[in-house]
C-alpha cells in the first residue's frame, strides 16, 4: 500500500513518459530533514533573540506569546528587521542556521538527505532538467555534484544573463530569494513582495513552458512567487502540490486556480523516494499509464456489445498482441542472457506490463463473450505461443515466454467461471496448440501443469514465473479486473 495517493503514480507516469517535461519547486521544508530549519521554526527563534534580552520567558511556544503581547501574528520578515537592518546583517543572521559546524557534520546534520539525493538522481537519469529554490542552503548543488553534476545556480538577477538559456543546461537551479553567501538575499515582506524584471521574465518562462511538482514551499511568505504561480497561464502539463499535514489558504487558493493534483506526504524524504523509486519501477517494467488501460477496457465493453463491432474488437486484439510479440523480442530480454533470480523477476515485471491490457480484454470475453469472441481469443493466444517458440537460450528464459500466453489464458478461464459458461469453458480447454516440433497439444494440458507447477524446487533452474504465478494468482485477480 503507497503512502500517498494514487496523485503519485500518475505523477509518476508523467515523469517517466515525458522525461524533462517537468520542473520542481522547493520551499525549505525540503532541507528540514537536514537539521535546517523551516521559515517557521527561524520564526520562532527570531522571536525568542528578540525578546528574552527584555527578559521575556515562556512556557509554551515564542509564537503564542508573541500573538498574546501583540496581537498579531508573528511575521518571519519583520522580526529579521528588528534585529538586522541591512541585507549583509540578516544574511549573516541567515547563516547561523544553515552552515554546519563540525558538530553537526559528526551528527550528519546540515548534509544533503534522502529528498537531495533522489531529486539529484532524477536529475542525473534526465527526469528533472530545471529547479526552482526558495531555500538559501546548497544542500541541493553539494547532492548533484555527488553524482558528478555540476548544475547551473542562478541567485540572483545579474546572474541571468551569463547563465545562458535553462534548455541548454543539464540542471538549471533558479535560487529566487538567493544563496546565503551572497549580500543581497530576499527576507522581508518588501523584498518578497516583486521580483526584478529579468528574474520575473526567466520565472514566468519555466512556469509555462513546464509542468510542476511542488515540495516543502507553504506558499504563505512569498508573495511575488505566489503571484507568478496564479498567473502560470498555460496548462500544457499540470500543476502537482506535495504537502505535509495539511495546505494553508494561500497554497490551497493556487491549488485550485491551477486545477493543481495535491498529494499529501510524510515528509520530502518519503515523497522523493517514493517518487524516484516509482519512476525506476516503471522504467524496468515499461508499464502502461492506467489511464491508457482504462481507455482499452472502456472500448472493449463496448465493442463487445454489438456484432458490427467485431472487426474493431479484432483489431484491438491484433494490436495488442502486437505489444506482447515486441516484448517478447525485446533484445534487452534475450533469452541467452546470463542467468539471476534479479533477471527472472525483471522479465516476470516486463511481461505482465504488456500482457496487462490484452489479459483485461481476455477476462471481459469471458465473461461477457460470445463463442466467436472467444474463438478470436484462442486464436491471439496461440498466436502469442508461436511467436514465444524460440530454441535457444536459458531454459527458464525459453519457459518464461509463455507467460504472456499463460496470463491471457487464465484471464479468460477466470471471466468463464465468472459467467458459469461451462460449455465456453469446456471449449476453451479443449482447444488444440501447436507446441512446436510438431506435436499438438490441448490447451489444458499445455497450461494446466505450468499454473500449478510445484513450488517445492530451489534449483535456479527452475525459479520460474509459473512457481511466480502460482503464489500470486489470487492477488493477480485485480490485474484482470473489470468483470462485473
Amino acid at each position: 500500500m503507497t503512502l500517498f495517493d494514487d496523485s503519485l503514480l500518475q505523477l509518476a507516469f508523467s515523469l517517466h513518459n515525458q522525461r524533462g517535461a517537468y520542473a520542481l519547486l522547493l520551499g525549505s521544508g525540503i532541507s528540514h530533514a537536514a537539521g535546517i530549519p523551516t521559515g517557521w521554526e527561524i520564526t520562532e527563534d527570531l522571536i525568542r533573540r528578540v525578546e528574552e534580552p527584555s527578559g521575556a520567558k515562556v512556557d509554551g511556544s515564542w509564537s503564542t506569546y508573541y500573538e498574546e503581547k501583540y496581537k498579531k501574528e508573528p511575521n518571519y520578515s519583520e522580526l529579521l528587521e528588528k534585529l538586522a537592518r541591512t541585507p549583509s546583517e540578516r544574511r549573516a543572521i541567515i547563516e547561523q542556521y544553515i552552515e554546519p559546524t563540525d558538530q553537526d557534520r559528526d551528527n550528519g546534520q546540515k548534509l544533503p538527505t534522502q529528498a537531495h539525493r533522489n531529486i539529484a538522481k532524477l536529475v542525473q537519469q534526465g527526469y528533472i532538467e530545471v529547479i526552482i529554490t526558495t531555500n538559501f542552503d546548497r544542500l541541493l548543488e553539494a547532492a548533484l555534484n555527488e553524482k558528478g553534476i555540476e548544475p547551473t545556480v542562478v541567485s540572483k538577477a545579474s546572474d541571468i544573463d551569463g547563465a545562458g538559456p535553462f534548455q541548454h543546461s543539464s540542471c538549471y537551479i533558479l535560487k529566487l530569494h538567493g544563496d546565503y553567501r551572497d549580500k543581497n538575499i530576499l527576507n522581508t515582506d518588501d523584498e518578497l513582495s516583486k521580483y526584478p524584471r529579468k528574474t520575473n521574465t526567466i520565472l514566468n518562462r519555466i512556469l509555462n513552458e513546464y509542468g510542476l511538482i511542488v515540495c516543502g514551499w507553504s506558499g504563505d511568505w512569498d508573495h511575488a512567487l505566489r503571484n507568478a504561480l496564479e498567473r502560470r497561464s498555460t496548462r500544457r502539463y499540470p500543476l502537482f502540490w506535495a504537502y505535509r499535514s495539511r495546505l494553508s489558504e494561500k497554497a490551497e487558493a493556487v491549488t485550485k486556480t491551477q486545477s493543481a493534483a495535491t498529494i499529501n506526504i510524510l515528509g520530502a524524504d518519503e515523497f522523493f523516494t517514493e517518487l524516484s523509486e516509482k519512476v525506476e519501477g516503471l522504467e524496468r517494467s515499461r508499464q502502461r499509464n492506467p489511464l491508457d488501460i482504462d481507455i482499452l477496457v472502456a472500448q472493449a465493453k463496448k465493442y463487445l456489445t454489438k456484432d458490427e463491432h467485431r472487426i474493431s474488437l479484432a483489431d484491438l486484439i491484433a494490436k495488442e498482441v502486437e505489444r506482447i510479440t515486441a516484448c517478447l523480442h525485446d533484445p534487452d530480454l534475450c533469452p541467452r542472457m546470463e542467468f539471476s533470480r534479479d533477471a527472472v523477476l525483471r522479465r516476470i515485471e516486463r511481461y505482465e506490463a504488456a500482457t496487462k491490457g490484452l489479459a483485461k480484454i481476455a477476462g471481459l470475453i469471458g465473461r461477457w463473450g460470445n463463442d466467436a469472441q472467444i474463438e478470436g481469443l484462442t486464436e491471439a493466444i496461440r498466436s502469442i505461443y508461436a511467436r514465444a517458440d524460440l530454441r535457444s537460450g536459458k531454459e527458464t528464459y525459453l519457459k518464461l515466454l509463455q507467460y504472456p500466453a499463460l496470463l491471457t489464458y487464465h484471464a479468460c478461464v477466470i471471466g468463464l467461471v465468472k459467467a458459469r459458461n461451462w460449455s465456453g469453458l469446456h471449449g476453451l480447454m479443449g482447444c488444440s496448440i501447436e507446441t512446436g516440433d510438431g506435436y499438438t497439444e490441448l490447451m489444458l494440458d499445455v497450461f494446466s501443469p505450468l499454473l500449478f507447477q510445484s513450488r517445492a524446487s530451489t534449483d535456479d533452474e527452475n525459479l520460474s514465473m509459473f512457481r511466480h504465478l502460482s503464489d500470486q494468482q489470487h492477488a493477480q485477480l485485480p490485474f484482470i479486473g473489470h468483470l462485473e
